[in-house]
């Protein structure tokens, strides 16, 4: 354990002008504070706090974070109070403290939503001061550190899970990549012993076979650079287990086809020597294809620059290089804490500074629950990176696999909502396109677009994810209530009622609602149904209630004028549902089933599937079409029996385009030697041009057959 005068000379190290007697004080106001409170290890509790200062100070960092570090644990695990700390350390301190503390009250909860309302609580926390989030890494570094101490196996296992999920992706973001290493090397050991260990054993026959192999080729890579007439520092060292693990499974590959185990850097005094030191390498060794990487011109996010490169260098062996200045490489080595930006600004350091952290905090706004926004930040943080630029220039990063819809949200969540196409390298292309490096892209906006619910299945940003699901939470809603309150008003109806809601304010609380819209919601939802709403508000005798209706009376039952629903204003997939069996068009008799949690299916009056729900009348629903939807197009399905002969297939679509028709999908269903059975979708406006499309195919020579499908 590392004692006071230590702690304060190693500070005074860096920073002549710390205020050493708050060191002490802290220093000694933790150790009287934690008393004999021990560890699991058995070593004194006060030894934790210590650690944990000792590596904020071993990262160069302000007094303010090495008191923090000393304190971070004294109010939640000692009678020391806010107040206290603040009295004697000031606010900045205290609220430092304060939100270390926040974050340690529900850390390491078996519960997975405990686990996210812990993230969500470090997102808000760092945004203030990204200090908070420095002293929890390395709080968690010397918690990885002694882990081994726990008895439980689970509760290791589960700590090291979520250093793995959370903290080492954290730790990566600020660009801390020493940090990163050693907490996935820990959380490797624990949650993967075995495959660590035969990695490390791999590692030491390779050490045996080729001797000190890394120095060797470090000296010739020296003396290549020399000769090159460039004074360079040249490191070498063997990747961690992990990373190679990574790798194994990325690539799918044996330890024994992993060529490139080793990694070796060269560090220069300037940009210009950095691409000099580039040119000796690769006019001296084959430069291995597709390995070269330019972080320099482009940074990551985390402001990591370096330039990659991988070739088969001396004795034959293929390595990874990388090569960046000694400024660039403090600040890969300890991220935000290398740049000294607490030294020169008074009071707290904004999180916000960090586009990514902004990020998460606009997810956090869109999500609409703690997990949900646990799966968004997990998206925005794990994927490999893809560069693409703006028509300005303008650079931005996003994961692998990112598509238009990803750029226009990473680029402004109202460019993102109004996106309507995308141009990318001037060519339009569908907004699903996958982006790739280096592609430009220029968004198509249009102020009458909304996000679509359909973008969601091939997104991959946590931000346009969550931006999405918020716009389709918030439209289901709308549409929910509107649906539930013209079936109230109908069931009010039915029963001979006049509408008011006064009645229904009464029976919330049978229906676990908070307000009058929320039942409206529910009903719509199919939560509750009408008739159970009115059955509450005015209670019949049993005999009185509705009885199960044979199902061809309740076919051919005629609708009374005003009883039926109106479909208005709905979007097909919210809380409407055309059914896929029968294709409902205007101009067919239809009914409403309505399905708990989804809203309605509307059905044709004659479709088969209706016999499935003849027991449970209180689902039916007399509904109409509306004009808005009889101007919308539909999508008919029909099944064709055409002529196994060249053209044919050609002289099918072309009726169908003559008579207005436009086919959304087409699918042969069975081939002979003479025929084919097809099933076609068709965008029609209504059942009538529906028939004219299909009187139009019987018609045609080539066609045998043609119906409507009905299942």
């Amino acid at each position: 354990m590392m004692r006071q005068f230590e702690l304060v000379e190693l500070v005074k190290s860096y920073d002549p002008k710390a205020d050493e007697g708050a060191l002490n004080r802290a220093y000694v106001y933790s150790m009287k504070a934690h008393g004999a409170q021990l560890r699991a290890s058995g070593d004194p509790y006060f030894s934790h706090p210590v650690e944990v200062a000792g590596l904020l100070a071993q990262m160069k960092l302000d007094t303010a974070s090495i008191i923090t570090g000393l304190l971070h644990d004294t109010v939640e695990d000692t009678v020391a109070t806010l107040d206290d700390i603040e009295k004697l350390f000031g606010p900045d301190i205290g609220r430092l403290v304060d939100g270390v503390t926040k974050l340690s009250r529900i850390e390491l909860q078996s519960d997975h939503t405990q686990q996210a309302e812990n993230f969500r609580k470090l997102v808000l926390a760092m945004s203030e001061d990204i200090r908070v989030l420095l002293v929890k890494l390395a709080d968690r570094l010397h918690n990885m550190q002694t882990l081994r101490f726990i008895k439980d196996p689970e509760k290791r296992r589960r700590i090291a899970r979520e250093t793995m999920d959370i903290y080492a992706p954290l730790a990566e973001r600020i660009g801390m990549h020493r940090m990163k290493d050693q907490l996935e090397d820990l959380a490797f050991a624990e949650l993967y012993p075995d495959a660590r260990a035969s990695i490390i054993a791999r590692l030491g026959f390779l050490r045996e076979k080729g001797g000190d192999i890394v120095s060797r080729i470090i000296g010739e890579l020296s003396q290549t650079l020399k000769a090159g007439g460039l004074a360079a520092n040249v490191s070498g060292r063997e990747k961690s287990p992990y990373s190679i693990w990574r790798k194994m499974e990325r690539k799918n590959v044996s330890f024994e086809q992993l060529a490139d185990v080793m990694a070796f850097r060269v560090l220069v005094d300037g940009i210009g020597e950095c691409y000099h030191a580039l040119g000796i390498i690769h006019s001296t060794y084959h430069v291995v294809p597709g390995r070269f990487k330019d972080y320099i011109s482009t940074p990551k996010p985390n402001n990591y620059r370096s330039v990659h490169t991988g070739v088969i260098g001396p004795e034959r062996q293929r390595i990874e290089m990388q090569i960046r200045t000694r400024d660039m490489h403090e600040v890969a080595e300890l991220g935000v804490a290398a740049h000294w930006i607490f030294k020169q600004q008074a009071g707290s350091v904004d999180g916000r500074q960090y586009r990514w952290l902004r990020e998460l905090l606009d997810i956090l706004e869109q999500a609409s629950n703690p997990e949900e926004f646990l799966e968004h930040t997990k998206l925005e943080m794990f994927q490999d990176q893809v560069f693409a630029f703006t028509p300005k220039g303008d650079l931005i990063a996003l994961p692998r696999g990112a598509t238009p819809v990803d750029f226009a949200y990473a680029v402004h969540s109202q460019i993102g909502d109004t996106c309507v196409g995308a141009k990318i390298n001037g060519r339009l292309l569908p907004l699903r396109t996958e982006l790739a490096n280096g592609d430009q892209v220029d968004i198509v906006t249009s102020k009458a677009q909304t996000p679509s619910p359909t973008w969601e299945r091939f997104v991959v940003t946590g931000k346009a994810r969550a931006r999405i699901r918020r716009f389709v939470r918030t439209q289901q809603r709308a549409q929910y209530l509107d649906l539930g309150r013209a079936i109230v008003q109908k069931a009010f109806r039915q029963q001979g009622q006049g509408f008011s809601e006064r009645p229904l304010e009464a029976v919330l609380g049978q229906f676990h609602c908070a307000t009058v819209e929320d039942l409206y919601v529910a009903v719509g939802e199919g939560l509750a149904t009408g008739r159970e709403v009115t059955n509450a508000a005015f209670p019949l005798p049993p005999e009185a209630r509705s009885k199960v209706i044979p199902l061809a009376r309740a076919r051919k039952k005629g609708r009374p004028n005003g009883i039926a629903v109106p479909i208005r204003g709905l979007i097909p997939g919210m809380a409407l549902h055309f059914a896929g069996c029968c294709h409902p068009l205007p101009g067919d008799r239809i009914v409403g089933i309505v399905t708990t949690g989804k809203g309605v299916t509307i059905h044709t009056i004659d479709c088969d599937t209706l016999e499935s729900f003849a027991a449970e009348p209180e689902r039916w629903l007399d509904v109409a079409w509306s004009s808005e939807e009889a101007d919308a197009a539909h999508v008919g399905r029909i099944n064709v029996t055409i002529a196994n002969e060249p053209g044919n297939l050609g002289s099918l679509t072309t009726t169908i385009g003559k008579q207005g028709g436009n086919i959304s999908n087409l699918k042969i269903t069975n081939r002979s030697t003479d025929f084919f059975e097809i099933m076609v979708d068709i965008q029609v406006e209504d059942v009538k041009q529906l028939s004219t499309i299909i009187a139009a195919l019987r018609a045609t020579p080539v066609i045998n057959s043609v119906e409507r499908a009905r299942g």
